[in-house]
C-alpha cells in the first residue's frame, strides 16, 4: 500500500500534537474570553497600530471564528466578530497578535518578507508535491517523485520560517499591550495562556510537514535498494 503503517506512525506525534494545541487553544480561549478587558479586540489593535503612525491600516470585521489575520498586501487587518467586537483579555491578545503582523510589515521584518515570499511556491507544494510523489510512485517514476518531494520541501521551508514569524508577533503583541497601557502586567497570564496555547499550533504544522517529508525521502531511497 502507499500509506502504509509506517506513514501513521511518522505523523502520529504531529498529529496527536495538533489535537492538543487546538484543545489548548479552545480551552484558553474559552478562559480569557470570562476576563474583562478595557477595549475591545478592535480598539486595542487600532491603538497599537495608531501609536506606531500606522495611521493607514484598516481594521474590518470578517465572519467565523479565530479567522483573525493580517493581509499585508492589502493592508488590512481583519478580525472575527468575537474578537473585533469583544472586550475580553482573549480578544485584545488576539488583535495584539495580529496587529505584531502589522508592525512587522512597516519594519520589513526579514522572517516575514521571506515567509511572504515563500506562500506561492507553498501553496503549489501542498498540493502539487504530493500528487507528484503519488504519480511517481504509482508510474514508477522516482524522478518525479524526488521531483514532488523537492517541491513539498518548499512547504517545510515555508512553515520553518513561519514560526519566528508567529512567536515574533506574539512578543510584539505582549510588549503593546503593557506599554501602551491597555492590560496590567498581572492580566498579562491570560493572553500569554492564549497565545502560547495558538504557538503551539504552528509547531505541530511545521512538524507534521517535516515528517510527510521524511517520510516519503525514506521511501524512495528505500525503493533504490
Amino acid at each position: 500500500m502507499f500509506f502504509d503503517f509506517q506513514y501513521i506512525l511518522f505523523i502520529a506525534p504531529a498529529l496527536l500534537l495538533a489535537l492538543w494545541a487546538q484543545y489548548r487553544v479552545k480551552a484558553t480561549y474559552a478562559e480569557a474570553s470570562q476576563v474583562p478587558a478595557p477595549l475591545s479586540g478592535a480598539a486595542a489593535a487600532r491603538h497599537i497600530l495608531d501609536s506606531a503612525h500606522l495611521n493607514n491600516i484598516e481594521i474590518e470585521q470578517i465572519p467565523g471564528q479565530l479567522t483573525d489575520h493580517y493581509d499585508s498586501q492589502a493592508k488590512v487587518l481583519r478580525l472575527s466578530p468575537e474578537v473585533y467586537q469583544g472586550r475580553s483579555m482573549a480578544s485584545v491578545g488576539i488583535a495584539a497578535h495580529e496587529a505584531g503582523h502589522a508592525l512587522q510589515d512597516a519594519q520589513a521584518y526579514a522572517p516575514l518578507v521571506v515567509r511572504n515570499a515563500a506562500v506561492p511556491a507553498a501553496s503549489f507544494g501542498s498540493g502539487a508535491g504530493i500528487w507528484m510523489i503519488i504519480l511517481g510512485f504509482l508510474l514508477h517514476i522516482p524522478a518525479l517523485a524526488w521531483a514532488g518531494v523537492a517541491v513539498f520541501a518548499c512547504v517545510v521551508f515555508f512553515q520553518l520560517v513561519n514560526l519566528p514569524v508567529e512567536f515574533n508577533a506574539s512578543s510584539r503583541a505582549k510588549a503593546q499591550l503593557v506599554d501602551l497601557g491597555i492590560i496590567n502586567a498581572d492580566e498579562m497570564q491570560y493572553v500569554n495562556r492564549v497565545l502560547n496555547a495558538a504557538a503551539w499550533t504552528y509547531v505541530a504544522a511545521t512538524l507534521q510537514s517535516i515528517m510527510i517529508l521524511l517520510y516519503y525521502v525514506l521511501r524512495l531511497n528505500n525503493s533504490r535498494d
